[in-house]
C-alpha cells in the first residue's frame, strides 16, 4: 500500500539522476543505456528496449523532436513535456530533460532525464511556495545554522529591522545587530535548537526618539523559532518567522478598551461617578492625564437647550485623573470653574463641537502665549502631545475632555482620537442620562421634603423625635412619611406609612395620603376607621389611574396609633404596617400584637383596634419598612438590631436615633427609611377634673358652680367667665337633646378642655339664628369665645369638646 503524502514531506528535485529514470540515446535515436528507475517507471527490462529507437517507446509513435511538447532550453539541456506508451499499455505522462554527449572521437549522444510528471509539479509548487515565502509573503525569515550565525535573511525582515542581510549573513546572533543579544532571539534559537518545539513570543520594537517625531509607534511582532531538519533527521539550524501584528494588536486593545468602558462606564445614575469613570478608563491606558470640564447647568442637573457654547462659556471641572499621584499637571481643581483662551484647543472644540488633536506641542503653540500658567505646566513636564474631544449627546454640547502626553513617547495620531471619541460618546450619553436622573430624583426629592412635615407640632402627650434617610441614588426617592397630629382631649395621633414604588409619583400619592390622613384625624376617627376610609381613598386613586392607562401601582402600607395621656393607653390600628415596638423602662422591648390589616388599596377586609397600656416614659418606634429590611434583607436580624437600639429608652431621643440609624442601615440604603420614636408622658390628676351630671334642668347651676371652684384652684378664675358660658350651653344641650349618662371633664393642658360627654350619637351642628328665634344661640356662641370646638365619637356615645387659650402665665 502506498504511503499517504503529507504536506511537510520531503521532495528530491525531478531530474535528480540517483532517483530519476535515464536513458542513453545515441545520435541515430537508438537506445543504448537504460536505467534500473526506467525500467520501474515503464515496465520495460533492458534487455527489450537497448537498440530499439526511442521514438518506439512514444504514444503515438511518432519521433521524440515532435513529441515533445512545451520545450523549453534550460542552460546546455532541453526539457519538455512528452507522453510514453507503458508496457502495460497505458499512457504515461512525463517530463524530460535531454543533454547532448561527445566521446573522444567526436561521436555525439544524448543523455536523457525522465520523471513523471506530477512529481514535477509538485516539487515546482513546493520551490514558488519557498520563494514567495522569502521574497513576497509579510513574513520576515532568517536561517541561523547550529553555531548560531546567519545564512539567510530574506528583504522583509531587512525592512523590519533597518539592517541589511549583508550584515547579518556569516554572523552570530548579537553581533550582526547592536543590542540583539540582549534580546530574545538568541535564547529563542538555542531553546530550539536544544528542545526541537517550536517558540512563539510577542517582541515590542520601541522607535528611537527621532523616528518618534516623524509619526513611528511601537511595533508588535509575532515571532516564532523552530528547528530545521533534512530528510534524515539531521539538524542544520533554526528557521526565525517575524509577523508584525501592530495594526491587529491595537485593534484587539483598542476592542477590549471599548468593551471595558461599556461595562464600567455608566455603572450608576451618579453623575459624578459617571465622569470618575471616564476618566479612570482613560488613564493610564490612553493618556497620562485627563481632565473633564462640564458646562454648569449639567453639573447642576438643571434642563439644557442646544444652545451655542464656545471659549467664552464657562466650564467647571468635573474630574481629572494623572498617572502620577500628586498630579503635577493639575491648573484648576475638582468641583472650581475654569475659563480657556478664545485659540485654545478646548474653545476651538467647543465652539465647532469636533475634536482638536496637536501633535507636537512646543514654543511654536500660539494659544500657549494666552495661558502662562498652563505653559508652564506643560513646559516643565515635558506634555508634547494634546487632545480635546466634546462631550455631545442628543446634539447638546456637554463639556470637553482634555488627554495629555508627556510620559507616553509617542503622540496622539487618528487611531487614538477615534478611540478616544468612542469612549466620550458613550460617556456622554451616560452623563445625560444621569444628569436627567438627578434632575428628576432632586425633583422628586424636593416635593417630598415639602410635603413632610418641617417640624413637629406643639403638643403634650408625647415628646418624638424623628428621621428621614432617603434611599440611594439608583434607587430613587420614595413614599415614606410620617405625622404627629395634635388631637381633642390632650391625645396625640402618631402616624408612619410607606407608599409603593419610588419617584415623583410615590412622592405625590404620599402627599395626597397624609393630607387625607390629616383631614381623617380632625374628624377624631378611631384608628380602625380611619384605615378604612383611607382604604377607600387608595381604591379610588387606583381606579383614576386604571382610567387614564396609568401603568404605576397605587398602593401603600400605614400604622395610626392615637394616645392618650390622661388614660395612658395607646390605640393602634395597622394595614400592611409592621407593629411598633415599645421599649418599656423595667421590661425589654415589646412588639404587641396588633391585628394585621392588609396594605391599603386591596379593599374588602375590616382594619381592627388593639388597646395597650403604657407607662409613662417609654419609648414608642414607629418605622417603615426599610428599616429592618436594610440588613441584608434579613427580618429577623433587623427585629433583634432595633431591639438593642432602643435599649435603655430613658436616653435623650436624638441619641435612640442615631443608634438606630448606625445600628440598623447602611451607608446608602436601598430604600427610603422613615422612623418616628415617642416617649410617653402623663398628665397629672391634678390637672383633670370631671363630674356626672343629673339630666335635670337645676344641674346646669351645679355644675357652673363646681367649674369656677375648679378654675379657683387652677389660678383660673380670668376664664371663669368664658367657662361658665361653654359650661352652661354644652351641658344645657346633653340635657335636652341627649341621653345619660352625661358628664362634663376639665382638662388643664396648654389650653383649657371642656369636654361634655353623653350616650347620644346625633351631631349638634352650628346654625346661625334669626332675631326672632328663641334658641339655638348656644354653639353659636361657644363657637365665638371659644379657640376651637368639636365632636368626637366614642363606643359609649360622643364628646363635644371646646379649647379656650390659657391666661399667657399659665400658657
Amino acid at each position: 500500500m502506498a504511503t499517504e503524502r503529507t504536506a511537510y514531506e520531503y521532495l528530491a528535485e525531478p531530474f535528480d539522476i540517483t532517483r530519476a529514470a535515464v536513458v542513453g540515446i545515441d545520435a541515430h535515436g537508438l537506445i543504448e543505456r537504460w536505467s534500473k528507475g526506467a525500467q520501474a517507471l515503464l515496465g520495460y527490462r533492458a534487455g527489450e528496449v537497448l537498440g530499439r529507437s526511442a521514438a518506439s517507446l512514444l504514444a503515438g509513435g511518432a519521433d521524440l523532436a515532435s513529441a515533445v511538447s512545451e520545450p523549453w532550453r534550460a542552460g546546455n539541456s532541453w526539457e519538455g513535456l512528452v507522453a510514453a506508451r507503458h508496457r502495460a499499455g497505458h499512457r504515461v505522462e512525463l517530463a524530460l530533460r535531454t543533454c547532448p554527449l561527445q566521446d573522444a572521437g567526436g561521436r555525439r549522444s544524448w543523455l536523457a532525464v525522465v520523471s513523471e510528471v506530477s512529481s514535477l509539479r509538485r516539487w515546482e509548487l513546493h520551490q514558488a511556495v519557498l520563494h514567495g515565502l522569502l521574497g513576497q509573503s509579510p513574513i520576515g525569515i532568517a536561517v541561523v545554522d547550529t553555531e548560531l550565525r546567519y545564512q539567510l535573511v530574506n528583504r522583509v525582515l531587512e525592512r523590519m529591522d533597518g539592517v541589511a542581510a549583508q550584515q547579518r549573513v556569516g554572523r552570530r546572533v548579537g553581533q550582526a545587530v547592536p543590542g540583539e543579544a540582549e534580546s530574545t532571539l538568541e535564547w529563542q534559537a538555542r531553546q530550539a535548537l536544544d528542545s526541537g518545539q517550536t517558540l512563539l513570543t510577542f517582541q515590542h520594537a520601541v522607535p528611537e526618539p527621532g523616528e518618534l517625531l516623524r509619526g513611528d509607534r511601537e511595533r508588535v511582532r509575532l515571532c516564532a523559532s523552530f528547528r530545521l531538519q533534512d530528510r534524515t533527521s539531521r539538524v542544520l539550524g533554526v528557521c526565525h518567522t517575524a509577523v508584525d501584528v501592530t495594526d491587529q494588536d491595537r485593534a484587539r486593545r483598542r476592542l477590549a478598551l471599548v468593551n471595558e468602558a461599556s461595562s464600567r462606564i455608566g455603572t450608576t445614575l451618579d453623575l459624578d461617578r459617571t465622569v470618575r469613570e471616564l476618566a479612570e478608563i482613560v488613564v493610564p491606558q490612553v493618556a497620562d492625564f485627563v481632565a473633564v470640564d462640564l458646562l454648569e447647568t449639567v453639573l447642576a442637573a438643571r434642563e439644557l437647550a442646544p444652545v451655542a457654547v464656545d471659549g467664552a462659556t464657562v466650564l467647571r471641572r468635573a474630574a481629572h485623573l494623572s498617572i502620577q499621584e500628586d498630579q503635577p499637571e493639575v491648573v484648576v481643581t475638582a468641583g472650581d470653574p475654569t475659563r480657556y483662551p478664545p485659540a485654545s484647543p478646548q474653545s476651538l472644540c467647543l465652539d465647532a463641537g469636533r475634536s482638536i488633536r496637536d501633535p507636537v506641542i512646543d514654543e511654536s503653540t500660539a494659544w500657549l502665549a494666552q495661558d502662562p500658567l498652563r505653559t508652564a505646566k506643560l513646559r516643565v513636564l515635558g506634555v508634547h502631545s494634546h487632545l480635546v474631544v466634546p462631550l455631545q449627546a442628543r446634539g447638546v454640547t456637554m463639556g470637553v475632555a482634555t488627554l495629555l502626553r508627556w510620559k507616553s513617547p509617542e503622540p496622539f495620531d487618528d487611531d487614538d482620537q477615534l478611540l478616544v471619541e468612542e469612549l466620550a460618546a458613550r460617556a456622554a450619553v451616560c452623563i445625560e442620562n444621569a444628569r436627567r436622573f438627578t434632575r428628576e430624583h432632586n425633583t422628586a426629592l424636593a416635593l417630598q421634603h415639602s410635603l413632610l412635615p418641617h417640624g413637629l407640632p406643639e403638643q403634650s402627650a408625647v415628646e418624638a423625635a424623628y428621621r428621614y434617610i432617603p434611599a440611594d441614588t439608583e434607587a430613587g426617592v420614595g413614599g415614606d412619611w410620617f405625622d404627629v397630629i395634635p388631637l381633642s382631649g390632650a391625645r396625640v395621633a402618631l402616624v408612619v406609612g410607606d407608599v409603593v414604588g419610588h419617584g415623583i409619583h410615590a412622592a405625590a400619592t404620599m402627599g395626597r395620603l397624609r393630607t387625607a390622613v390629616q383631614t381623617l384625624a380632625d374628624l377624631d376617627l378611631s384608628p380602625d376607621e380611619l384605615l378604612a376610609r383611607l382604604d377607600d381613598l387608595v381604591i379610588r386613586l387606583a381606579d383614576e389611574a386604571d382610567a387614564a392607562d396609568d401603568t404605576q401601582v397605587i398602593g401603600g402600607t400605614c400604622v395610626y396609633a392615637v394616645y392618650d395621656p390622661i388614660s395612658r393607653k395607646l390605640t393602634v390600628a395597622r394595614a400592611g404596617h409592621p407593629s411598633p415596638a415599645i421599649a418599656h423602662l423595667s421590661e425589654p422591648v415589646e412588639f404587641p400584637d396588633i391585628p394585621a390589616g392588609p396594605p391599603l388599596g386591596l379593599g374588602g377586609l375590616p382594619f381592627e383596634c388593639a388597646e395597650i397600656d403604657v407607662e409613662e416614659g417609654s419609648v414608642i418606634a414607629f418605622y417603615t419598612d426599610g428599616l429592618i429590611e436594610a440588613s441584608d434583607r434579613d427580618v429577623d436580624v433587623g427585629f433583634e438590631r432595633l431591639c438593642f437600639a432602643l435599649a435603655h429608652p430613658d436616653r435623650p431621643l436624638d441619641e435612640i436615633c442615631n443608634t438606630m440609624v448606625r445600628m440598623l442601615l447602611p451607608e446608602h440604603p436601598r430604600d427610603d427609611v422613615a422612623f418616628l420614636v415617642a416617649r410617653t408622658r402623663a398628665l397629672s390628676t391634678d390637672d383633670v377634673a370631671s363630674w356626672d351630671v343629673p339630666a335635670v334642668p337645676s344641674a346646669v347651676h351645679t355644675i357652673r358652680q363646681m367649674a369656677n371652684r375648679q378654675l379657683a384652684a387652677w389660678n383660673l378664675e380670668d376664664a371663669a367667665f368664658t367657662t361658665e358660658l361653654i359650661v352652661s350651653e354644652l351641658v344645657t344641650n346633653a340635657i335636652r337633646h341627649a341621653s345619660q349618662p352625661i358628664s362634663l371633664r376639665l382638662i388643664r393642658e396648654r389650653t383649657l378642655i371642656c369636654e361634655v360627654s353623653d350616650s347620644s350619637n346625633t351631631s349638634p351642628h352650628l346654625r346661625r339664628p334669626l332675631s326672632t328665634d328663641e334658641g339655638g344661640r348656644g354653639l353659636f356662641l361657644v363657637a365665638q369665645v371659644a379657640q376651637r370646638w368639636g365632636t368626637r365619637y366614642t363606643p359609649q356615645g360622643k364628646t363635644i369638646w371646646a379649647e379656650q387659650p390659657l391666661p399667657p402665665q399659665d400658657a
